[in-house]
């Protein structure tokens, strides 16, 4: 029971893998493959990418509540946790891009990329200096609200896919920009207070 954290976390980054392939089957990224694929079928390949999306987001939650419950901590659940995170959250972005995403989504998926890539490399920067940046509770709401966000974007797009009311697609589209944005608020605010946090403890060195 004490390597099921890891394995959900291991679950994730397959269910991501999956994501990727799915998605790039669909809008032609494999052409001896894709050319083949009837329309239907590349719907049910972008219905399947949202479906592990989703899943894959849910893992993030029990792999952290079940290492804890079970008082399953690990130095393995701790360096593929945050991977998985950025692996899931960045390979949807560029799932979305690749979907033809509407173009309003561009700026706050930016700055989402901007944050996680940079924070990254500072938290790899600090730890190579014996610097701890710990996770602050506003960057697990981030995780959360990416996913959430993230995935109402893919469901948007997905729109035809999931044989959804085309009337409502327009409301659903501003719904998912306005929680996209949240998200991409409350990314960058974290991002500003790791860099500060970051600062201070180096500045004491």
């Amino acid at each position: 029971m004490k390597h099921l954290p890891n394995i959900l976390t291991g679950g994730r980054l397959a269910l991501a893998l999956f994501m990727f392939i799915a998605v790039a089957l669909a809008v032609g990224g494999f052409p001896p493959i894709s050319d083949r694929l009837t329309p239907e079928a590349q719907f049910s390949l972008q219905r399947f990418a949202v479906i592990a999306f989703f899943v894959a987001g849910i893992t993030d939650f029990f792999d952290g509540w079940l290492a804890r419950k079970l008082n399953a901590t690990s130095l393995w659940g701790a360096i593929l946790d945050p991977i998985g995170d950025k692996v899931l959250v960045c390979g949807a972005i560029l799932a979305l891009m690749a979907m033809n995403v509407n173009p309003t989504t561009y700026l706050p998926c930016a700055l989402i990329l901007f944050r996680e890539f940079t924070v990254s490399a500072l938290r790899e920067v600090s730890a190579a200096k014996g610097v701890s940046l710990p996770v602050t509770v506003l960057a697990k709401w981030k995780t959360t609200l990416q996913i959430v966000a993230i995935g109402c974007e893919l469901v948007v797009v997905s729109w035809s896919a999931f044989g959804l009311p085309p009337e409502l697609q327009s409301g659903a589209t501003y719904a998912a920009d306005v929680m996209l944005w949240i998200a991409t608020t409350v990314t960058v605010i974290t991002g500003a207070q790791y860099w500060e946090a970051a600062r201070v403890k180096l500045m004491e060195l």
